[in-house]
């Protein structure tokens, strides 16, 4: 693939930061290396000696004054070494993608840390869109997203999808405007990029099928365009075996994974991966360079050793337990809909994430119901119009969460709404 013709001129003008490489270079070198060029501070005049973390198993996560050094000082712009090598061991065992043997140039599968996906999304975003560009996704969407996005200037053209994700024959139809053989001639608007979240979508849950992902996947192929899989809730599926994702797939190196821990051991510890073909993973690593430098060293250790000492089995194993108190979440939240919204409302119960996406019946849209009223009635949900492309466009919808209330307060929650509805109507 000709990955140049993706990249935005900003991205294709960086360079290697000569002071983070020498860093590297130093991180790599024997101990008997005597080196007067990084501009690292010294770590003996920081104020923190050593830290001691506990892990519900009764495990414990130790930094001594050796370690306690190491984590507090400047590290890899891509992740620490022993970090990026389990976590390319789980891709490759999770998702056994195809460009894993391919040579660098070819698109061979690499990864980078970045703070949270969300810092990779808005990095890769920078190094593919350009004003003017045209590009595809499956709204409603992640809020995040579209405020990443439509800064840049570019035109968001909606895929309609359902609760099976994006919906290809309508992909097909979006895509007939364009003939693919105009791909690679100067100045043309085909699309070069499709974002779509294919598990448990944020907020609507939806998760896209295998047969789906493979006819998109091919329309990808016959457009040449990139696939941005955000994929935050791929470890929140409730239903095994877990659907193949395009990474899985990804034949010709044009997909470009964002996997997040945020979901499963912490959101404040900010710490996600970009996986993808090595030409753009290295952009996404020298944007890193020259905004965050890297994803603060200590939380990438404390996350390492916890990794190392659980293995992957041991990981995985954490994961079901997560997965099963969402499920329970979301049974509990649509037992209640049931209870108090089924002549009110409608929905389908999600099979991965933590959201229920509601559509109101009788109520063309519900933004002014929640900003202004729901409040009176204490209780809150986000009106489905924040994650439409037009945000000002009427939307009968809201997206209600079920990952923080006890299923008493859902119940609740959603007796409240159902009287809120009553009201409106």
């Amino acid at each position: 693939m000709n990955y140049a013709r993706f990249l935005t001129a900003v991205s294709a003008a960086r360079k290697p930061s000569a002071i983070r490489m020498l860093t590297e270079l130093q991180l790599r070198s024997p101990p008997s290396l005597i080196s007067l060029a990084g501009g690292a501070p010294n770590p003996n005049t920081f104020p923190f000696q050593s830290a001691s973390i506990e892990v519900k198993n009764g495990q414990t996560i130790t930094f001594d004054e050796t370690a306690m050094k190491r984590a507090l000082q400047y590290s890899a712009s891509s992740g620490i070494p022993e970090l990026l090598t389990w976590m390319k061991n789980l891709q490759k065992s999770l998702h056994n993608p195809p460009t894993a043997s391919y040579s660098p140039e070819n698109g061979q599968m690499d990864m980078c840390v970045t703070t949270g996906s969300q810092e990779g999304l808005s990095k890769v975003f920078e190094m593919l869109i350009n004003p003017g560009d045209n590009v595809l996704l499956d709204a409603p969407t992640y809020s995040g997203t579209l405020a990443a996005l439509q800064p840049l200037g570019c035109n968001l053209i909606n895929v309609p999808s359902d609760q099976d994700g994006m919906i290809p024959a309508a992909l097909k139809q979006v895509l007939s405007r364009w003939d693919p053989s105009e791909i690679h001639k100067p100045g043309n608007t085909v699309p070069k990029i499709l974002y779509t979240i294919p598990n448990g979508g944020n907020p609507t849950g939806a998760s896209m099928t295998a047969e789906r992902k493979k006819e998109v996947y091919e329309l990808a192929r016959q457009y040449d365009m990139l696939i941005i899989e955000d994929d935050p809730y791929y470890f929140l599926q409730f239903d095994k075996p877990w659907a193949p994702t395009f990474l899985s797939m990804d034949v010709d190196g044009r997909i470009i994974r964002t996997d997040s821990f945020s979901k499963i051991l912490s959101s404040g510890l900010r710490l996600g991966f970009v996986t993808g073909p090595k030409p753009l993973v290295d952009r996404v690593v020298l944007h890193i360079q020259a905004s965050t430098l890297h994803t603060s060293t200590f939380t990438q250790l404390i996350v390492s050793q916890l990794l190392h000492s659980w293995g992957q089995e041991g990981f995985l194993q954490h994961i079901d337990g997560v997965i099963e108190f969402y499920r329970k979440q979301r049974d509990a939240m649509i037992s209640s809909a049931d209870k108090w919204l089924k002549d009110f409302a409608e929905w389908h119960s999600p099979s991965a994430g933590m959201f229920l996406w509601i559509k109101l019946k009788g109520i063309a849209d519900t933004q002014q119901l929640i900003r202004e009223k729901a409040l009176e009635k204490e209780v809150l949900l986000v009106p489905g119009g924040v994650f439409m492309i037009n945000s000002s466009d009427p939307c009968p919808y809201v997206r209600a969460a079920f990952s923080l209330s006890t299923p008493e307060q859902i119940d609740e929650a959603l007796r409240r709404l159902s009287s809120l509805i009553q009201e409106a109507l």
